[in-house]
């Protein structure tokens, strides 16, 4: 545990409190990034536990702040997505929708970009991979066709300008 301190500390992240015989210290990202204290508590939520719907960080940050509803957990979000470079720039991201799930995840920029994980995509739930793949087989099929197709009429091009023989 101190190795973090130590390494969060010329970040001014924390901060020692003086009090009783043991060194206490406080979180100070609320005044290094200057961010709300509802914000503090979605990103430290993201920061623990990754990616996120917003109605997931509604419940998941519920200790750390009590949100209304889940339009004012995403209205904190859209600030931290749009903050203008002079403040920083942007904290968290919108992902995109991965196949299988329903609501976009949120992803804290703390750490730098996000890199995408195709293999921590989630599997189809409910058969919700059904219709692409019907449809992908449906296109393998239209191009197979138009392939021989095509593979005819080059055929039959080559047989018109070979020389009578």
């Amino acid at each position: 545990m101190q190795a973090a301190v130590d390494r969060l500390r010329p970040l001014s992240l924390v901060i020692e409190s003086s009090g009783s015989r043991v060194m206490r210290y406080s979180q100070n990202v609320q005044r290094v990034l200057k961010v709300p204290s509802e914000a503090v508590a979605l990103l430290a939520t993201l920061w623990l536990r990754g990616p996120q719907t917003a109605a997931e960080l509604r419940s998941a940050s519920e200790r750390l702040h009590r949100f209304a509803d889940v339009s004012s957990v995403e209205g904190y979000l859209e600030e931290l997505a749009t903050r203008p470079a002079e403040q920083g720039g942007p904290l968290v991201v919108l992902l995109p929708r991965r196949p299988g799930t329903r609501e976009q995840r949120w992803a804290h920029l703390l750490s730098g970009p996000v890199a995408e994980d195709p293999g921590h995509a989630p599997a189809p739930v409910d058969g919700a991979g059904t219709d692409e793949l019907a449809r992908l087989r449906d296109e393998v099929r239209r191009l197979s066709e138009e392939v021989a197709a095509l593979k005819e009429l080059v055929q039959r091009l080559a047989a018109e300008r070979a020389p009578p023989g």
